[in-house]
């Protein structure tokens, strides 16, 4: 899968086993499905202890994070023998409400275990001291698990706009476009960089994520060209927009 002018494309949002309880497949096994898409990289973005995390939370800390991090160190050494970038990050869960988490290492989760009680407010200055990148996933998001829409437009980085799980023609869950529009105006409202992923947590996968001119050299450089209004572009799979969330055009019903 190639957009025009914009080859190299990340899935941003992607779950796997055995970090994610929710996940269907092993790290290798959704690179590999990724890779077969022709994406240039994936960020594995996996459930931590305040979400549907797979890994028993009673475990020492330093164990629980080598357990986290499995399916990542598993994606990673496919996409190291296939050409495929593999970067790390994860999905904090606040009873619902759920920020993606870039520009840290595992090493640094080991190192601040204080991360675990934090609330949105430290969690977003824990993580800019350690040079990261907060992203609310899916803010209007409306589903079991989520008992209210909670806004914090002061302690995010910027919003996930499209979500491929909302739009896309292929998605077989939590599908309703309308969660992406609101997404998108509320992030235009405050001025936040707009993201997009798939949320994905199987091999079939949506075609959804960022879009960049060049290819990227690692998760703090994927942070740096959102932070810093780099040219990209969004994807749902389906169609193409501007990194404002505009719709550019649709995609080849032949893409996939």
């Amino acid at each position: 899968m190639t957009i025009k002018d914009y080859p190299y494309l990340y899935e941003t949002h992607l779950h796997t086993l055995p970090g994610s309880a929710c996940a269907h497949n092993s790290g290798a096994e959704m690179a590999e499905a990724a890779h077969l898409m022709g994406y240039a990289g994936i960020i594995i973005t996996d459930h931590n202890w305040g979400g549907n995390t797979g890994i028993d939370r009673a475990l020492p800390w330093e164990q629980w994070v080598d357990g986290f991090i499995t399916g990542y160190e598993d994606a990673l050494e496919y996409g190291r023998k296939h050409d495929l970038d593999v970067f790390w990050g994860y999905e904090a869960g606040y009873e619902g409400t759920e920020f993606l988490i870039y520009g840290i290492t595992p090493d640094w989760l080991k190192a601040h275990p204080e991360i675990r009680s934090a609330d949105v407010k430290e969690q977003y200055r824990l993580i800019h001291e350690a040079g990261g990148m907060v992203i609310h996933a899916h803010p209007f998001r409306e589903a079991g698990y989520i008992p209210e829409i909670r806004l914090y437009p002061e302690y995010v980085d910027g919003v996930e706009g499209i979500n491929a799980a909302h739009s896309s023609s292929r998605s077989k869950g939590h599908h309703n476009p309308e969660y992406d529009r609101r997404a998108i105006r509320y992030a235009n409202e405050h001025d936040l960089p707009i993201t997009a992923g798939s949320d994905i947590h199987t091999t079939n996968l949506l075609g959804g994520g960022v879009s960049f001119k060049r290819r990227l050299t690692s998760v703090q450089d994927y942070c740096r060209a959102i932070l810093s209004g780099e040219d990209y572009v969004l994807t749902n799979g389906d169609a193409v927009y501007d990194k404002r969330g505009t719709l550019l055009y649709k995609l080849a019903e032949t893409r996939l």
